[in-house]
């Protein structure tokens, strides 16, 4: 999402200002899910209008749309299908996204390995970080928190709220997205390369 701000803001936001114009939109995608699930792509819509409000400078509705277009297109880290391979025929993979359901069956055939389950915010009626989706999720795999490894690289959308559903077992990818906390008793790992070593593979 930030990338491709920089590259269609580049004739409205000065380049000395625009990490900030990212930050805010990255602000205002978040806020934008905290309420009740509206489709992703007015999330996003929504998001964009604020921003651009909040910066003075004008956008259209087809600049957000083509956020919501570009999603499917994104694939994963360099690092993932080799890390995920690793462990799928040993633990059972879930993926709990925030994409709409018509986004997220080509997000998730771009993850080079094989999934158990596949649950969306549209399923829910929530995006993360609410606790209604780690919720429906839980349900939906019959199980309880301690039954799982939550795996982020976000900490605002995952695992603080992992930790309030009471799930001791979390690891932090950390990419860089935002800060981390130790405070959430998570392991560290800088890439999915070293999430088979958490797990003892």
């Amino acid at each position: 999402m930030g990338e491709m701000a920089r590259e269609m803001f580049a004739d409205r936001i000065p380049a000395a200002q625009m990490e900030q114009f990212v930050a805010d939109f990255n602000a205002y995608r978040f806020d934008e899910v905290l309420g009740a699930w509206k489709p992703y792509v007015d999330v996003l819509k929504n998001a964009l209008n604020r921003t651009c409000k909040k910066w003075k400078i004008k956008c259209t509705d087809a600049e957000g749309q083509a956020y919501y277009d570009a999603v499917p297109t994104w694939g994963p880290h360099a690092d993932v299908a080799a890390g995920l391979s690793r462990i799928a025929d040993k633990i059972p993979l879930v993926v709990l996204s925030n994409a709409s359901n018509d986004q997220i069956q080509q997000n998730v055939d771009k993850l080079g390995a094989p999934f158990h389950r596949v649950y969306t915010a549209q399923q829910a009626q929530a995006y993360k970080p609410r606790l209604q989706a780690f919720e429906y999720m839980l349900d939906q795999l019959g199980c309880g928190p301690e039954d799982i490894l939550h795996v982020s690289s976000s900490l605002r959308y995952d695992l603080m709220s992992a930790d309030d559903m009471g799930i001791k077992n979390k690891v932090f990818v950390n990419r860089g997205h935002g800060p981390g906390n130790p405070a959430y008793n998570y392991v560290q790992i800088e890439d999915i390369g070293g999430l088979p070593g958490v797990v003892g593979l």
